[in-house]
């Protein structure tokens, strides 16, 4: 069975990402100081925007 070509997406992912990954958003809050890993336990970690570049 095909696709329908009104439900195929051009380019894929091509929309900016709403939020970061677990590892991208533990580096950030490191590299802003409002996350240690050796104080702060890596569960219920605020979601942080993307910022593009």
């Amino acid at each position: 069975m095909s696709l329908d070509p009104s439900l195929k997406t051009k380019g894929g992912l091509s929309a900016k990402r709403s939020v970061m990954t677990r590892a991208e958003r533990i580096e950030k809050l490191i590299a802003d100081k409002k996350f240690d890993p050796k104080q702060n336990r890596a569960l219920s970690l605020p979601k942080t925007h993307v910022v593009v570049k």
